[in-house]
């Protein structure tokens, strides 16, 4: 009967182990899972250079992704500043903004981080500090609402494209004319009405985001 009991014992003593494992394990799987307030697993995933995508809220956010045929009409790219990940936009004005803020702005908060194919070899410490560098002179500086190929203003695939090519003598995406895109939509039609009138500059060069996306060289690294 003592040895009856002492295999009881035992058995549930091993099965109150297994279950409290399991619940420790699944308890920490669920603290792994990146928030948009909590980004912990994704930070851990990225890397100073990553490219990042969303779907902007803004009243040309509809207009881009119809014009470019891409659901992603905003970028921007990451640096770490101190223990911060911050993401350099261009926005109104020019800025960097914290990681996590960045993913709350998005449609549904969801983002595509892309990294260079050989950014381990291209993108060494000095050329990541010769891209910030080329960053912050752009920093402050006001949105383009025009899309022109200038540093007078800047919009946000254009921070993108210039930071790496300045920086890491590399292009990211193809530059395109305006008159490349899809502009036979009633939206974006309304909305270059809007921003020129009758006069629209369609020979303007133009870097989009869904051009930057689809960039073979750039490899996915988080769809979150």
């Amino acid at each position: 009967m003592k040895d009856v009991i002492t295999s009881s014992s035992l058995a549930f003593f091993i099965a109150l182990s297994t279950l409290t494992s399991c619940q420790q394990e699944k308890e920490k799987t669920s603290e792994q899972i990146a928030s948009p307030t909590k980004p912990k697993a994704t930070e851990d995933s990225l890397m100073e250079g990553d490219i990042l995508f969303q779907i902007s809220t803004s009243g040309q956010g509809k207009a881009i992704q119809l014009a470019t045929k891409s659901p992603y009409s905003h970028c921007g790219i990451l640096f770490k500043e101190n223990k911060d990940w911050m993401v350099f936009e261009g926005v109104q004005p020019v800025k960097k903004t914290l990681l996590s803020e960045w993913i709350n702005r998005g449609d549904g908060h969801h983002f595509v981080s892309k990294r260079h194919k050989h950014a381990a070899s291209l993108l060494t410490s000095n050329v990541k500090e010769k891209m910030k560098e080329e960053a912050n002179k752009l920093m402050g500086k006001n949105y383009d609402l025009t899309f022109e190929w200038n540093d007078d203003r800047i919009y946000c695939s254009e921070l993108v494209y210039k930071i790496y090519q300045r920086g890491a003598g590399v292009s990211v995406g193809t530059l395109q004319k305006l008159q490349d895109f899809n502009l036979n939509s009633p939206v974006v039609r309304a909305k270059l009405k809007e921003r020129y009138g009758r006069n629209i500059p369609l020979n303007e060069t133009v870097i989009s985001p869904g051009s930057i996306f689809a960039d073979s060289n750039l490899v996915e690294i988080l769809n979150k």
